[in-house]
């Protein structure tokens, strides 16, 4: 097993970093949030966890050992393979995807991308004593999730294109351009978001 990776970014993408390693570039998939941590040509260390399929080995990488952790307990859940475990990090962080198991919030769950109704009852139970406790306090978690400010998408969305190396204010004129697209889903997908953004920004460069 691939622990972490520890080196120079040599390039940045929507969805991956390339880390060099010993004079190897290391394609680690993350999540916007993981990603818009990173800058080109500084240093990073990224815990990491390899998954092994018969036609290919994807590593995906994590800002702490405590996220890889909860990315691997995930996937004991029927049904739970790396891309939706990333999706669930890419909304939540580990400790509220915790609170929301330990709570029972199936409202939390279908908020991600992929996990209807039914997936979310389904997810409550299968990870009920799996996932541990919260590290904070449930009440200071809770307000943490319930305070008002921008949608979760537009702070995903705005830390991963100051991640890939855009000014604040070409990030805030894309996160408007994609605006009416993400609220007119059910369920934003950060992602495709993303994609839209860069899209924009690429036409008026």
């Amino acid at each position: 097993m691939i622990a972490f990776v520890s080196g120079p970014v040599a390039a940045l993408a929507p969805t991956t970093a390339v880390v060099e390693v010993g004079g190897i570039g290391m394609a680690v998939q993350c999540t916007p949030g993981t990603l818009s941590g990173l800058r080109v040509g500084e240093h990073a260390r990224l815990a990491t966890s390899l998954v092994v399929r018969e036609d290919s080995l994807t590593l995906y990488g994590f800002a702490d050992d405590d996220e890889r952790q909860v990315f691997e307990l995930l996937q004991t859940a029927s049904g739970v393979g790396p891309r939706l475990a990333q999706a669930m990090l890419a909304v939540h962080s580990p400790d509220a995807l915790r609170l929301a198991v330990s709570t029972g919030d199936e409202k939390a769950l279908t908020a991600v991308p992929g996990i209807g109704k039914k997936g979310a009852q389904k997810l409550l139970l299968e990870l009920k004593d799996r996932l541990g406790a919260p590290a904070g306090t449930g009440a200071h978690l809770a307000a943490q999730r319930t305070a008002p400010g921008p949608a979760p998408w537009t702070e995903q969305l705005h830390s991963a294109l100051i991640g890939l190396g855009y000014a604040p204010r070409e990030a805030e004129e894309a996160i408007t351009a994609v605006a009416p697209q993400a609220e007119a889903a059910a369920e934003p997908n950060v992602g495709q978001l993303l994609k839209a953004a860069l899209q924009t920004l690429n036409r008026t460069r």
